[in-house]
C-alpha cells in the first residue's frame, strides 16, 4: 500500500485519505476505487505490463479466480490502516516459529518476492527457508498445478516435520501428561 497503491507517496496518500474521510463525514459522496481493470484484455489495452497487476487481473477478473460475491473495490477513506500496517513489525523478536516462505522468481510490482526474502531474513526463527519456484509468478502459485506441486513438494515435508511435534505436544497437554 505504501508503494504502488500510493504512487510511492505514502504521506501524500494519507493526507488525501484524511481529506476524503472528512468530506464523507460531512455527507459527501464515498470514493470507491476499483483496484483492477475489468478484464485482462482491458489491462493490455490500458498499457499495463506489470506481471503482478496482469496476474491479479487474470486471476480475479476471470472464472479462474472470480467469486460470485467477490469484489476488488476499496473504500479510499478506509485505506489508512492498510497504508500504515507493517507485516514485518517485530519479526526479529516475535517470529520464532519454524518458517517456510514460497515465492515465484518472476518478480512483479506488488513486492511478493522481495517481501518473502525480507521476512525470511528478518525472522527470529531458528529454522527458516525461502523456497523459490523457478519460472513462475506470485499469482501462478495460487492455483496452477505445476508451481503448486513444486511448492507442496517442499511444504508438505516441512509441515509434517513441524506439525507432528505440535500435534504430539497438544495431545500430551490435553491428557495432562505434559
Amino acid at each position: 500500500m505504501r508503494e504502488g497503491f500510493s504512487g510511492y507517496d505514502p504521506i501524500g496518500a494519507l493526507e488525501k485519505m484524511a481529506k476524503q474521510r472528512t468530506a464523507e463525514a460531512r455527507g459527501e459522496k464515498l470514493r470507491v476505487d476499483d483496484l483492477l481493470p475489468p478484464s485482462p484484455e482491458d489491462a493490455k489495452k490500458l498499457g499495463i505490463s506489470d506481471v503482478d497487476l496482469l496476474g491479479a487481473t487474470e486471476y480475479y477478473r476471470t472464472p479462474r479466480g472470480r467469486k460470485p460475491n467477490g469484489r476488488n473495490l476499496s473504500l479510499y477513506s478506509h485505506s489508512m490502516g492498510a497504508m500504515s500496517w507493517d507485516a514485518f513489525h517485530l519479526a526479529e523478536v516475535l517470529l520464532t516459529q519454524p518458517l517456510m516462505v514460497v515465492v515465484g522468481d518472476i518478480v512483479g510490482g506488488f513486492g511478493a518476492y522481495r517481501d518473502g526474502c525480507e521476512i525470511v531474513g528478518r525472522a527470529a526463527s531458528k529454522e527458516k527457508e525461502l523456497v523459490v519456484v523457478k519460472g513462475w509468478s506470485h499469482y501462478d502459485l495460487y492455483d496452477k498445478p505445476e508451481p503448486v506441486s513444486q511448492a507442496l513438494a517442499k511444504l508438505i515435508p516441512f509441515y509434517k516435520k513441524h506439525l507432528k511435534g505440535e500435534t504430539s505436544q497438544l495431545k500430551a497437554t490435553a491428557r495432562g501428561t505434559n
